[in-house]
């Protein structure tokens, strides 16, 4: 009885109060709402990331040349002329932790359907392509070994080509479109794909066989890149150093030299932009907590100012058998539900604004109960932390002077 006496007390001195209550609680409120958002913006960036990083294949190396280096000058990585088909072969026959191996042999140009044409890349490989990078052909087939062998100049479109060229309804099935004027039958369609994490439509490409892109199309003397898929994820250091190895030994570079390739790694790179991403979402949370010590402050100033406007109050409470310790309790209960109201309406607004970001700019964001949790009772403990001094000073009053405050 005695604990709920306070807290219709504490009730009822808020209450008085309306409009100071609320903006007391207004720093609360946007606090928690913008720690909940950009939280929930960190959480999104993440997903984004491992969703991009998922589209482009499991377990996946990357393979290029080494830089080539011309009189002191280095050209870049992807410029030496390093890796080779035999190379590829090998790494498929000989490296136990390697599953799948596609060159990947790139040309840009436009392409022409009819009186219909779109500027697109077209991208020489295998057929393991699809197994590495998870892609279905939604309609037609997919070219084979034979074609492949055989140079055939057959292609599967992506999406975005294939709604540029023919149209939502068209069927590019049996088509012949002409890439570098050089003529091309449409055998397959690719499943949609979407953008990856810097944004690039994957949807934008086609596939055709690399042999054919090679004499086709490019004329290349060597592989500008490989894509490679491990047997799992533990695989990948073992794949890589096995792939190193081989390589080395087969373009005889001896230990002092450095390798004439570079093999990549999408953990790796995932890793490194969670790690970024990580650190901008602390840095903004921080950010946002000001607000929080912002309204604590706020919630510590206004409780002193009621207990200077309530003192006489104090005095009478204390003269009729008051504690201090009610007294205490009553005036720290006020600033707990300050903090909690503040940080509830601080919830609401937080998953709202995440809702609005996500609808208006397309922002892709994701509320964790760890997020909600962390806010609020950082907006608690605040108004514990804050409220603690006025309700302090409110129960060493002296009865006597505070019976004489006018």
């Amino acid at each position: 009885m005695k604990t709920l006496n306070i807290l219709l007390s504490a009730y009822r001195a808020l209450i008085r109060n309306k409009m100071r209550t609320l903006l007391t609680m207004l720093g609360m409120i946007i606090g928690v709402g913008a720690v909940i958002v950009m939280l929930a913006i960190g959480e999104g960036a993440q997903e984004t990331i491992k969703e991009s990083i998922n589209s482009l294949g499991s377990n996946i190396l990357i393979l290029t040349p080494g830089s080539y280096n011309s009189s002191g000058v280095r050209m870049g990585a992807g410029t030496m002329s390093s890796i080779t088909e035999d190379d590829l072969n090998a790494i498929e026959k000989e490296c136990s932790a390697v599953k799948y191996i596609t060159p990947q042999i790139n040309a840009s140009g436009q392409i022409i359907f009819g009186n219909m044409n779109w500027s697109s890349r077209t991208q020489g490989v295998k057929p393991e392509y699809l197994e590495i990078r998870q892609w279905k052909v939604e309609f037609g087939e997919m070219f084979t070994d034979s074609d492949v062998k055989a140079g055939s100049k057959v292609c599967v479109l992506g999406q975005t080509v294939v709604k540029n060229l023919f149209g939502e309804e068209g069927d590019p099935i049996d088509q012949t479109v002409r890439i570098r004027n050089k003529p091309f039958r449409v055998i397959g369609v690719l499943a949609k794909k979407g953008q990856n994490a810097e944004g690039t439509d994957q949807d934008d490409i086609i596939i055709a066989p690399y042999t054919t892109v090679l004499k086709r199309l490019t004329w290349m003397p060597f592989i500008s890149s490989a894509l490679i898929s491990c047997i799992s994820a533990e695989a990948i250091p073992e794949a890589t150093n096995q792939i190193s190895e081989l390589l080395r030994v087969r373009h005889k570079i001896v230990s002092a030299d450095a390798d004439d390739f570079t093999i990549r790694n999408q953990a790796d790179i995932a890793t490194m932009r969670n790690q970024t991403n990580e650190t901008m979402t602390i840095l903004l949370a921080c950010i946002a907590g000001v607000s929080l010590l912002v309204g604590g402050i706020g919630i510590m100033n206004i409780m002193l100012v009621s207990v200077t406007e309530r003192t006489r109050e104090i005095g009478i409470r204390m003269s009729v058998g008051a504690k201090s310790s009610d007294i205490l309790t009553q005036f720290l209960i006020e600033a707990i539900v300050l903090s909690m109201l503040g940080g509830t309406l601080g919830i609401i607004l937080g998953i709202s604004g995440s809702k609005i970001l996500t609808r208006a700019l397309e922002w892709k964001t994701f509320i964790t109960t760890s997020s909600v949790v962390i806010s609020f009772s950082f907006s608690l403990a605040i108004g514990i932390f804050f409220g603690w001094y006025p309700a302090r000073k409110a129960a060493m009053l002296d009865p006597i002077d505070a019976l004489r405050y006018e």
